[in-house]
């Protein structure tokens, strides 16, 4: 997809004042998502995605495990090895933005003005047709309680071009419910209010722009979301189709994007409502967690890419080997993926945390969501391990 020269960088700088805060923990995991399907492409990427009984998996399971990982430890190592991959030569594929300092520019494969410009949540106005909007505003702090008020529901997201080390998920507000707003509503200055749809179909659009500038769609893949509407995981294989007209103009966001000068993977979420409006919800111009499972199925099992799979991520507070020999029964069977893992203890993170994606597949739908109910459920009950399952 990003041809020779290329390293990608999965990950965005984080501020010292951010290091031992839980943030460290997802950006470290977000670097260590491509490993499973670098093949040769250098990846730099937290030691934590490294451990080798996690390599040792994903290469028995035939996946392209990449064969020039640049792991890094701490912050300091993390530059070190950004500084290291433009010394070699190579373009750095940036997910995140990361500061002109650390990446000049001339040495990125899209900018980190780009790359920050197209993941701002108040950028959707701009790229995507009028039609496809949800009903939305930008609004400062100053402004923010007189449009987010209790006894409406509405959405709240970040508008920044930053990668910010702020927790910058999706805020859902219910009417008349208690309003407690997130961190970032302390750390930044500008915020989209979006209106809380009632949606009957949700995808997560899977695009790519190779080198060739062309957008091309890779997958369709549908979100599974929890009660408060909060993304836990995809669905892929057997899906909903969404309308052809939500599609070509979801291909058409990402050529607008390409025409910019975006290069990599990219996921476009968006969805049907209850009263039939067809919507574009966010815009993720970055390698996502539903792209890696799509890759790393279509690496090893092309026939299953039209079967029925789910993806689900497991986390501990412990060893990432006693989660591995939690699963390990499990993988013996056929229909189950490791696709990522991590363990903060390879990294001089305090937080001990460690974390496995797996996808599970099949040809019966109804049993593969058993399938993945069923590990949740015998994760979240071992508590001796400490575990709990998030997405």
């Amino acid at each position: 997809m990003y041809g020779p020269g290329i390293a990608v960088c999965a990950r965005p700088e984080l501020p010292a004042s951010e290091r031992a805060s839980r943030h460290r923990h997802t950006r470290d995991v977000v670097s260590a998502r491509p490993i499973a399907v670098a093949a040769d492409t250098p990846v730099i990427c937290s030691a934590g995605g490294t451990d080798p009984d996690l390599l040792a998996h994903l290469r028995d399971s035939g996946l392209p495990v990449g064969t020039d990982l640049r792991e890094f430890r701490s912050e300091a190592e993390f530059a070190c090895r950004v500084t290291e991959a433009i010394s070699d030569g190579l373009l750095l594929s940036m997910e995140y933005p990361q500061p002109t300092a650390l990446c000049p520019d001339e040495r990125s494969l899209k900018s980190a003005r780009l790359v920050g410009y197209l993941n701002n949540k108040a950028s959707i106005t701009t790229l995507v047709d009028p039609r496809f909007q949800a009903d939305r505003s930008t609004v400062t702090r100053d402004q923010l309680a007189a449009a987010a008020p209790a006894e409406k529901s509405w959405v709240l997201k970040a508008a920044t071009n930053d990668a910010h080390g702020g927790s910058l998920d999706v805020y859902l507000h219910r009417a008349m419910e208690h309003i407690e707003l997130p961190g970032f509503t302390d750390v930044l200055d500008e915020f989209v209010v979006e209106e809380y749809l009632q949606i009957q179909h949700n995808w997560g659009l899977q695009f790519y722009v190779g080198a060739d500038a062309r957008a091309r769609l890779l997958a369709v893949t549908e979100q599974r979301v929890d009660v408060t509407g909060v993304y836990a995981g995809g669905r892929f294989g057997a899906v909903t189709d969404p309308p052809a007209e939500l599609l070509a103009e979801c291909l058409a966001i990402t050529q607008r994007a390409a025409d910019l000068g975006y290069r990599g993977l990219c996921s476009l979420d968006c969805a049907r409502t209850k009263d039939g409006r067809q919507v574009v919800l966010d815009l993720n111009f970055r390698i996502t967690s539903g792209s890696i499972p799509l890759l790393a199925l279509q690496s090893i099992r092309q026939d299953a890419l039209d079967e029925p799979a789910e993806s689900v991520k497991l986390t501990v507070s412990g060893p990432l080997t006693d989660l591995l020999d939690h699963v390990r029964p499990v993988l013996a069977a056929d229909g189950l993926l490791i696709v990522a893992g991590h363990d903060t203890a390879r990294t001089d993170n305090p937080v001990r945390q460690s974390t496995v994606q797996l996808l599970v597949f099949g040809d019966d739908p109804e049993e593969v969501t058993a399938r993945r109910r069923t590990l949740e459920a015998k994760t979240a009950g071992k508590a001796r391990l400490g575990l709990s399952v998030s997405i």
